[in-house]
């Protein structure tokens, strides 16, 4: 499958590909289908959650260190 001449990237694509395959097979989707779901959808919110449990607990800190100062 892949063919960047790099083994290890090459090894870890290969595996990403077959899990993504084998996925796909057991949820009744097409391959196409799962990279969509993984990477327009689920990735995407996943990392917004992520950047707004970040800056939830920023301003949380940033609160905290700005009543002690007080």
């Amino acid at each position: 499958m892949a063919n960047s001449g790099i083994e290890w990237i090459d090894l870890t694509f290969d595996f990403c590909v077959r899990l993504l395959y084998q996925g796909a097979a057991m949820l009744g989707i097409s391959y196409e289908e799962i990279n969509v779901w993984l990477f327009v959808f689920i990735l995407p919110g996943l990392l917004s959650l992520s950047l707004l449990a970040n800056w939830w607990l920023w301003r949380k800190v940033a609160g905290q260190r700005g009543a002690s100062e007080g």
